[in-house]
This record gives C-alpha cells, sequence and structure tokens, in this order.
C-alpha cells in the first residue's frame, strides 16, 4: 500500500512546509534572478537558520531547508533585506512566474517578467496557490514543457502572444497590453471557474469545456519550441546543472562570486551570468553527457515524512547504468512530487519495497512490485533493460 497526503498547496516563504528535516521555506527570485550579493545571502541564511541545503524546484525557485520554528521570522526578515520577499503575504504567494533564462536585450523578456511581478504584488486576484505564468519571449520557446497557466510568448509572426495553457493559439497583443491581457486572463480564470481550494488550474479548466471570451481568445500561433539544452556556454553565460536539484551553502556561494548574477532555471540548471568558461566544482554538473541529468529523485526518507524509503543513494548508483536515451525517475511515495510526468522508468517507493512503472508516471500500474534496493543494485541491467 502506498498511502500520501496532497497537501494542495505548495511551500512558500510566509507558508513553509514542514518536512522531516524542518521547515522547508520557498524563495522565488524576482524574475527569476538573483544578483551575487543576494545568492551569496541566501547562503549565508540557509547556514544560519537552516541545515545549509538548498533546492532548486520546477518552479526555477530556491528552497531553504531545515528551517526550525524559531529560525523561520528571522529568515523572514534576512529575505526582505534582500529584497526577495514581498511585504503582503497573499501577493507574495500569487507572485508566481518563470521567467526563460536566456532573455537577451530587447526580447521583452526580462521587462515584461518585471513588469508582471510588480503588478502581481500591486493587487490581491485570488489566484489558487498553484497557478503560475511563464514569460517566454525569445525567438524559440524554451518553457513549453514547464507547468504554467498563462503564457506570454513569442508568436510565429514576431510578435507578442498571451495565451491560456490548453488552448493552442493565442492573442496577439502590443507591448503595451501584455500584461493586462494577462491580468484579465487571470481574473477571467478565478471568476468564472470559482477555483478556490488552491488546486485550480487553466488547461484541465479549459479541458472540461471552458470557453474563454472573445476579448481574452485569439489565433496566434505560438513561436516553435526548443529542446531542453544541458548544461555548456551560451551567449549570455554558462549553464550547469545540479544532481537532483539540490546544493549545499557553500556551492550557491561559490557560483555566486564567479559572474554577474544567477538566473535560475526549472530544468535544475542554474544559468551564470557573463561566464565565459564552465567552473569546476564538486556540486555542479558541467558536462551534458552526465547521466545524473536523466535522473530525478525527490528528497526521500527520512527528510520527507511521506517518503516509504531513501530515494537519492540508489538513484544515483543507478544513474552510470541508464542508456543514452533512458530517464530514471525514483520516488519517495507515489506522489510523484519531483516528477509528476514520464519516465521511462519509474522506482516507487512503497511499504513492501520499490514498485517498478515503465513508460509512466508514478501513480501507473507497476509491472513489478516489492522490489528490494541491494537486489537492484546487483543487477542493474535487468532492472534498467527494456521490459
Amino acid at each position: 500500500m502506498n498511502r500520501f497526503a496532497i497537501k494542495g498547496w505548495c511551500p512558500s516563504a510566509y507558508r513553509p512546509m514542514l518536512s522531516g528535516d524542518g521547515l522547508v521555506v520557498r524563495v522565488r527570485p524576482r524574475a527569476g534572478r538573483l544578483s551575487a550579493a543576494q545568492a551569496t545571502g541566501i547562503a549565508d541564511l540557509a547556514d544560519r537558520y537552516g541545515n545549509g541545503m538548498t533546492d532548486l524546484t520546477g518552479r526555477a525557485n530556491l528552497q531553504i531547508r531545515g528551517v526550525s520554528a524559531a529560525g523561520h521570522e528571522p529568515l523572514l526578515v534576512g529575505l526582505a533585506r534582500l529584497g526577495l520577499i514581498d511585504a503582503d503575504e497573499e501577493c507574495e504567494a500569487q507572485r508566481n512566474v518563470v521567467v526563460a533564462p536566456f532573455s537577451a536585450e530587447g526580447d521583452d523578456t526580462y521587462s515584461l517578467a518585471t513588469e508582471l511581478e510588480r503588478a502581481l504584488s500591486a493587487r490581491h486576484l485570488g489566484l489558487p496557490v498553484k497557478f503560475g505564468f511563464a514569460v517566454d519571449c525569445g525567438a524559440e520557446r524554451v518553457l513549453a514543457k514547464t507547468p504554467a497557466d498563462i503564457r506570454i510568448e513569442r508568436g510565429n509572426a514576431g510578435g507578442l502572444i498571451v495565451r491560456a495553457d490548453g488552448a493552442e493559439p493565442g492573442r496577439a497583443v502590443g507591448r503595451g497590453e501584455v500584461v493586462p491581457v494577462a491580468l484579465s486572463l487571470a481574473e477571467w480564470f478565478v471568476e468564472s471557474s470559482g477555483a478556490t481550494d488552491g488546486r485550480g488550474r487553466m488547461a484541465p479548466y479549459l479541458a472540461s469545456g471552458a470557453v474563454l471570451p472573445d476579448a481574452l481568445a485569439g489565433n496566434a500561433t505560438p513561436a516553435s519550441a526548443t529542446a531542453i539544452p544541458g548544461p555548456g556556454l551560451c551567449a549570455v553565460g554558462a549553464l550547469v546543472g545540479l544532481a537532483f536539484g539540490q546544493m549545499q551553502s557553500a556551492t550557491l556561494k561559490f557560483v555566486a562570486g564567479l559572474g554577474s548574477g544567477l538566473r535560475l532555471t526549472p530544468w535544475r540548471m542554474m544559468l551564470i551570468e557573463g561566464l565565459n568558461e564552465l567552473p569546476e566544482h564538486d556540486g555542479l554538473v558541467t558536462e551534458a553527457s552526465d547521466p545524473i541529468l536523466r535522473v530525478t529523485a525527490c528528497t526521500g526518507a527520512p527528510a520527507c515524512p511521506q517518503a516509504h524509503a531513501e530515494t537519492r543513494v540508489l538513484a544515483k548508483a543507478l544513474a552510470p547504468c541508464l542508456a543514452h536515451d533512458t530517464r530514471l525517475h525514483v520516488s519517495g511515495c507515489a506522489k510523484g512530487c519531483a516528477h509528476p510526468g514520464v519516465s521511462s522508468i519509474t522506482l516507487v517507493g512503497t511499504e513492501e519495497g520499490f514498485d517498478l512503472i515503465r513508460n509512466g508516471c508514478a501513480r501507473d500500474v507497476p509491472v513489478a512490485s516489492r522490489l528490494d534496493p541491494a537486489e537492484m543494485l546487483a543487477d542493474p541491467a535487468a532492472l534498467l533493460g527494456a521490459g
């Protein structure tokens, strides 16, 4: 039996989530960027009030782990001094914006993300806590597979569009219309869906039969999507990976000192601005071919109270055995927080051992159950081979 509780919400700075290693406090960097001083400050706060570990999430946020109840309030004070949280808790929670990290001067990504966040910080929309925006205005979209409910993108014709997730076309807009139209779309969703339980999302709502009003619909198709890049150099800096998206404070301080700032990604990678060579550090993944980049693993036991098993030691041991086209997901329970989507192989911790799922997600029906980690490691070829 694989029981778990669905929380229906994600942690925030003001509303941390209790885990097995203490409180998890989520920080939403403004427009997806951290200055060197902000990154260093977060690392210092993680050491002072947490256990020194931070997570890079699938929404390009940072989570400070292991915070005590007594340390939460002074941590908030420190984050406020760094300019990383809003004074209003509700506005802070709805400032849920993921930003394409490769923005260049003139493509509107950074300026629109900043304008959108300021608007979200200034008014209460009553959005569900998981409702989010994506700002992806480059010539090719890089956030096409990143969860979001309202997307600000570049259209095939070259102009800007605002698109409801789940709708193939979007509405073509001028530069000054983007944020007002995006907020109007959010308001329509709240008013028409009545989503007040925190779990309302745009794509399922449209799939249920909801129809966008004419003023918010359109026929502009988005630009083509590009594959998620691996670690390496790009036009604006160096992209580096993190095994399982986690790093120690020393690693965060190290990368903070290398360039002019950091851009966070939803792919468990960071972009170090202005760096023209890949750094060397034990906590970083710099080879695009490194198999650890094709492995996803949640925090697992004992840090997560819902997990039935330790995950990351097993995942790291299996990584070198993966075929080049295989993706592995190791989850401590059937909730599958770290990767809700499909993987070539998914291992799910249960009270009796691990379930094995092929070409599915953590909640799918397993092809094998009660697998022992020691036996899996003794013959990884049998586990990872084609089933």
